[in-house]
Parts: structure tokens; C-alpha cells; sequence
């Protein structure tokens, strides 16, 4: 079992995915000679081909309109589009179309296409390179939307993306792709499209995903020297989104903080209060606190890390919940 970053672990699933089944196929931008922007293709071009790793036009319409015609073909299509700001380009082609396909044919056709999507910030990258707006997908019925938090979590939740009957945006932290290193099976496996614990506690919930859950779980071992017992749950997928395991999670330990980088108003930590406030109102004991970037457009650089949640702001909010 060898010790993988995340963008290692996606690499090996995307190998093993296309050894596995002829009907996998890869394309983007940059994605076959080079290798990808971040070189999570690297070496597919060598092993399968120019037919089953393409590389595409800058037109980001055109590579998921390609995507959604192959899936609806019969064929597994990974399409990667090189930053989460650049997904703009093919907002039309993915609610117009790839969401509704099913629901268009009356369930004779599936749209089986893996949107890969490297967001969020925290790299020094410039405009349109750092954006995180998980939220747009996930108001799309018909996009399943995942984020994985590890590089165990990336391979397996990849794996199961790519055989998912119905179109899956995966959003990868960049932030996260060389920074962490965990053991990674070597062989196939996948998992399920629901949420995990990733700290037991029993005095307050903090609910992320994807780079945040490193964020809380700073937070987490903060207040646990404070005598704070935090139960750290990691959401993987936003869409569908796990309520129970947040509601059980909430109905233990009475309160909850949730984490995300994306701006506040209409964030998908706004729908996870309303579902708490829905089916565990009266459980709470303070009410539910976000953590979460700013209402304004990300910023470059040098005001970046004033922009994303830190440890102590959870740590501050972990204290109102508290104290209320």
C-alpha cells in the first residue's frame, strides 16, 4: 500500500478506471501530452491512446457538449475543465442538458459523465482560478455533486463517480492535491456517496468537506484542549446531501458549525442550517453558526488567506455555540 497525494490518487484511479472498462475516456484541456495543469493525466496518453485521451480546443462549452453526446452514447466520458472559474463557459450545456437528460427521455436515456473540477483557493492563483461555487451545481436537479477530502477518499469516491449512472461533478481542492499523503489500497475499490465521521465527539458538530475539513478538524483539536469534544463530520457529497447522518450527528451532540470557503449568502451552508433547523430544531442548544468566506469576489493574493476560514474563526464559532 504506498503513501498517495491527492492528485496521485486520482491519477491511479483514472488508470485503473480506463483499464477496467474500454468505455472510459478522458478530455480537456491539456490533458494528453502534458498531462493535465496539475499532471493528474500524467501518463494516460502513453497507456491508452489519443483516441481514449483527448485533448481539446480552449472551449469549455464544446468539451462538455462533446462529453454529454458520448455519454449519451454509451460511452464513460471524464471530462476535466482546468479551474473551477472556467466551469462558467459550460454552465449552459451542463444545467440545459446533461441534468436533464434522464428526466427528458423519460428515464430512456443516462448521461453516465464525470465532470472533473479542481476549485477553491488558498494556491496564490489569479482571477477565475480560485473561485468555490459548489452551490450553483448543487442547485441543479439532476448533477450530482462530490467533493473528496483525502487522497483515500479521492481514489474510492472517483471510482464510484465514473460508474454513476448520472452526470457527477467532482470537485477537487487544489489546495489539498500535494499537501496531504495517506495510504491509498492499490487495488479497485469504492465508496459510497454519503457522509463519514471524521472525529467522534459529543459536544458540537462541525460539518465540512473537501480542503475545510482539514480547517475543522484544526479547529476541532483546538477546542479539545479547551475541553471541547467536537464531532468533525465530513459531508463528500453535496448533491445528494447526506441529512441524516447530519441530523443524527446534531440530535447527539446539540449544536453544530458548518465550514466552507465558498461566500455566505445562499451557500450550501445555508440549506444544511435550514434542514437542521427542519428536522432537529428542538434539539439544538444554540443556534447554528457558519464559518464561510465573504460576500465579495475572491481575492487575489495577497488578501487570500483573510478570505478563507481559518482554525480560529472556527474555534471562535465552536465558543459562541458554547456559550449560548
Amino acid at each position: 500500500m504506498a503513501k498517495l497525494t491527492v492528485v496521485e490518487a486520482i491519477n491511479q484511479a483514472l488508470k485503473q478506471a480506463m483499464a477496467s472498462d474500454d468505455r472510459v475516456l478522458v478530455l480537456g484541456e491539456d490533458v494528453g501530452k502534458n498531462g493535465g495543469v496539475f499532471r493528474a493525466t500524467q501518463g494516460l496518453l502513453d497507456l491508452f491512446g489519443e483516441n481514449r485521451v483527448v485533448d481539446t480546443p480552449l472551449s469549455e462549452s464544446a468539451i462538455i457538449g462533446a462529453s454529454i453526446g458520448l455519454a449519451v452514447y454509451g460511452l464513460r466520458p471524464i471530462a476535466e475543465l482546468q479551474f473551477e472559474g472556467f466551469a462558467f463557459g459550460a454552465m449552459e450545456q451542463l444545467v440545459a442538458h446533461a441534468s436533464r437528460i434522464r428526466n427528458r427521455s423519460r428515464g430512456r436515456y443516462q448521461c453516465p459523465l464525470v465532470v472533473r473540477i479542481p476549485y477553491g483557493g488558498g494556491i496564490h492563483a489569479p482571477e477565475h482560478h480560485s473561485e468555490s461555487n459548489e452551490a450553483y451545481f448543487v442547485h441543479t436537479p439532476g448533477l450530482k455533486v462530490v467533493v473528496p477530502s483525502t487522497p483515500y477518499e479521492a481514489k474510492g469516491l472517483l471510482l464510484a463517480a465514473i460508474r454513476d449512472p448520472d452526470p457527477v461533478i467532482f470537485m477537487e481542492p487544489k489546495k489539498i492535491y500535494r499537501s496531504i499523503r495517506e495510504d491509498v489500497p492499490e487495488e479497485e475499490y469504492v465508496i459510497p456517496l454519503e457522509a463519514r465521521v471524521a472525529m467522534e465527539g459529543s459536544n458540537v458538530t462541525l460539518i465540512a468537506w473537501g480542503a475545510m475539513l482539514h480547517v475543522a478538524l484544526e479547529g476541532a483539536r483546538l477546542m479539545a484542549d479547551r475541553g471541547v469534544s467536537c464531532e468533525v463530520l465530513d459531508l463528500r457529497t453535496l448533491s445528494p446531501l447526506d441529512t441524516d447522518a447530519i441530523i443524527e450527528s446534531v440530535k447527539k451532540t446539540n449544536r453544530a458549525v458548518i465550514v466552507h470557503e465558498a461566500q455566505r449568502s445562499c451557500g450550501v451552508a445555508a440549506e444544511i442550517a435550514a434542514r437542521i433547523n427542519e428536522k432537529a430544531l428542538l434539539d439544538l442548544e444554540a443556534p447554528v453558526e457558519r464559518v464561510t468566506g465573504f460576500d465579495v469576489v475572491m481575492p487575489l493574493p495577497k488578501l487570500e488567506q483573510r478570505f478563507l476560514p481559518d482554525a480560529r474563526r472556527v474555534a471562535d464559532a465552536i465558543d459562541r455555540v458554547m456559550s449560548a
